[in-house]
């Protein structure tokens, strides 16, 4: 079996093309040129160099393939143009592209739980829920799966939405990780109790595997997700929905820190900052992570959701808790003298 993966020079694909590699599949990662790959150098993953905006590539690399892993997509940009370019229009590159193999592969696109919303009245969100997207970023997303589902009639297609993904190579997690381990402070915005479901980047990619596997398809012609149109989605996710709060409780705890400081930041303060950084990002001509589209999300409530549905059909779970998680997480980070 020979699979491809998109974006696969990102953290979650290291995870993927070892998880890939584990159950005999020969893996082809299409990068740029530019991308660092030294993640995947010791997995002997194949490179194939281009982009999902670049069709001639996509095509080249598809040859041969059996299952396709989207994972390559933008999580900021200075416009909502440029989310749609690779979001929505890479998509659907990727998707045209296998459904003119002359053997379509089975296609996994992997979205965001911010496609779909926020968790509704307070329960974890299902699959067969309405759509709620508070965000640019979230909408990008949704305009993929609906771009991607165009060619549902073609290609063999499956769409996981994770919630927040974290795991050894990760550099967004250590933005939080660096002043709980040098500071015993960890920032949380409001006042507000909010929780947020998780996983670890290889109970991710075990999932993804399954998924293309054994997976459910989305229907033909269909990109919505109501109650008698959901087949093929998937949430995969940890249990555990952690406040944010907990979130730093977890890591002071995998770091051996007894005490931890916890700064709850008045929402005014958070959307003022957010802005000023916005703003300095566009002088620059530079996206940051830390945007007024992120603090919409941040702001909406809690975004949980379920893995019941990938736990029937696939059998999914995840091979640890949390707190191992986190602490396998922080000892990566050490041992690469990231912290």
């Amino acid at each position: 079996m020979k699979a491809l993966i998109t974006g696969a020079s990102g953290f979650i694909g290291a995870h993927l093309a070892e998880a890939l590699i584990g159950r005999g599949y020969q893996v082809t990662g299409l990068v740029r040129r530019t991308s660092r790959t030294d993640r995947l150098t010791p997995l002997q993953v194949e490179l194939a160099f281009g982009d999902v905006g670049d069709s001639d590539s996509l095509r080249k690399a598809i040859v041969g393939a059996d299952a396709v892993f989207h994972l390559a997509g933008l999580v900021k940009a200075l416009a909502y143009e440029d989310l749609l370019r690779v979001n929505e229009q890479g998509t659907e590159n990727v998707a045209r592209a296998c459904a003119e193999a002359s053997t379509p592969p089975v296609l996994v696109v992997v979205s965001s739980l911010a496609a779909a919303g926020p968790a509704p009245n307070g329960r974890p969100r299902q699959e067969t829920d309405p759509l709620v997207q508070v965000s640019n970023y979230g909408r990008s997303k949704r305009a993929g799966e609906v771009a991607a589902g165009q060619w549902a009639g073609h290609v063999p297609l499956s769409i996981v939405r994770p919630p927040v993904v974290f795991g050894e190579g990760d550099p967004a997690m250590l933005a939080m990780v660096r002043p709980i381990k040098w500071l015993g402070m960890h920032v949380v915005p409001g006042f507000t109790e909010r929780r947020a479901s998780m996983i670890h980047a290889a109970d991710l990619a075990a999932g993804l595997v399954a998924v293309a596997e054994r997976g459910g398809r989305v229907a033909a012609a269909n990109g919505n997700t109501d109650a008698s149109a959901a087949r093929g989605y998937y949430f995969l996710a940890a249990d555990e929905h952690p406040t944010f709060a907990e979130w730093g409780k977890l890591i002071a705890t995998a770091l051996g820190r007894e005490r931890l400081r916890v700064l709850r930041t008045p929402e005014p303060l958070i959307w003022g900052m957010a802005a000023a950084n916005e703003s300095w990002s566009r002088i620059r001509r530079r996206p940051h992570i830390f945007n007024i589209d992120k603090v919409r999300e941040a702001t909406a409530g809690s975004w949980t959701c379920t893995a019941d549905r990938a736990r029937q059909e696939l059998g999914f779970s995840v091979a640890a808790p949390l707190a191992e998680r986190f602490s396998q997480m922080t000892r990566w980070y050490e041992s690469q003298g990231w912290i």
